[in-house]
């Protein structure tokens, strides 16, 4: 509707020029015609809409035996300025399209360099993943998440760094590389979260951007050793995981004591203990940021995903992942203010089929 608005505008100038005394003109339609085209069409066809309309006012101002008069030169004169600065603000606009297009490319490059894509199984699970970032045509922000194939078994991290904008992203950068190189060297998850710790403090000190003062990350840490059962989390000041069987029961995984986030080690001294419970044949894990959390509905109500999970049953991490997304948009009628991370692993069942998966991006244009 938008993009024939340019020659809707000729055609009611032109009815208006008719249908009134000689006293009235239609300029200002044929004027405002190129001016709309500029930043929704090509160039040719803008070229094309400010050449019609001076052509309507030639033909009109020749019907009525008023061409060489000032009047008519100087609504002809009018519209062809107006023409002219309507190529200009349309070769402005697509060279600000191109250089957009660039930074997004450049953007999504960074997404997938900082936020790789987990394979579709590693070590016999299945992984699926989902990043919403809630700054709008941003692609990464301030949560993590990481999955890893290790000697130990499956290590994996989901976090929320604290704060915004590229220093959040700084800092992201900075847990995950430190958590990659200490998945495969340290042999327990308390090593991992201390080599986290030091790498945040060193990372402080040395970066302008990087708070080291009131700079934290929550996070959570696990280990899936193979052919166990077992699930080993270690949670500094993150959401609980959430652990859903394949029968609909879900168990809340919280941490038997409370622990402050990375980056707080100067107001407290505790040994970090990792805690194990069941992970049986069928059953995925979720783990999460407060970005889904956090989701408000328009009367202000949280969104509580165990309540909404609870008894319901997913063939797999993908097919979660994909309702759960989909629930929390509705649940905020499409809106966020935080960014949103998901991983949910899954452990196959006996004759669980091989399922594809994808790990979308999903900017605020792009939103249900």
């Amino acid at each position: 509707m938008v993009r024939v608005l340019p020659g809707v505008l000729i055609v009611l100038g032109l009815a208006f020029d008719l249908m009134t005394p000689p006293s009235f003109t239609g300029s200002p339609f044929f004027s405002a015609a190129p001016l709309i085209a500029a930043p929704l069409a090509s160039l040719l066809a803008t070229a094309l809409t400010g050449a019609l309309a001076a052509l309507v006012v030639v033909l009109l101002h020749a019907l009525s035996g008023s061409t060489w008069k000032v009047e008519a030169l100087t609504e002809l004169v009018t519209v062809l300025t107006v023409s002219g600065l309507a190529l200009l603000i349309n070769r402005v606009v697509r060279r600000s399209g191109e250089r957009l297009a660039s930074a997004r490319g450049i953007a999504e490059a960074a997404q997938r360099a900082v936020l790789p894509t987990p394979a579709e199984r590693i070590a016999g699970l299945h992984v699926s993943a989902w990043y919403e970032a809630a700054q709008a045509d941003a692609f990464i922000g301030g949560d993590l998440y990481a999955v890893q194939d290790t000697p130990y078994g499956v290590r994996l991290a989901v976090g929320d760094v604290r704060g915004k904008g590229l220093g959040a992203v700084e800092a992201v950068a900075v847990v995950l590389g430190a958590f990659r190189e200490a998945a495969e060297t340290e042999p327990t998850l308390e090593c991992v979260a201390r080599r986290l710790e030091r790498a945040l403090a060193r990372e402080g000190m040395r970066r302008d951007s990087l708070d080291a003062v009131e700079g934290f990350t929550t996070c959570v840490l696990g280990e899936i050793p193979p052919g166990t059962g077992v699930l080993r989390l270690l949670n500094r000041g993150h959401p609980e995981p959430l652990l859903l069987h394949g029968d609909g029961r879900l168990a809340v995984l919280a941490p038997a004591e409370p622990a402050l986030p990375l980056g707080m080690g100067e107001l407290g001294a505790w040994p970090d203990r990792a805690e194990e419970w069941r992970f049986p044949a069928g059953a995925t894990l979720l783990l999460y940021t407060d970005g889904l959390t956090e989701a408000r509905d328009r009367a202000g109500a949280f969104y509580d995903p165990a309540d909404r999970l609870r008894g319901r049953v997913f063939p797999g991490p993908d097919a979660l992942l994909n309702a759960l997304s989909s629930d929390v948009r509705r649940h905020t009628g499409g809106g966020a203010t935080d960014d949103m991370a998901l991983l949910a692993v899954g452990r196959p069942g006996e004759g669980q089929p091989e399922r594809r998966r994808t790990v979308p991006v999903v900017r605020r244009g792009e939103r249900e």
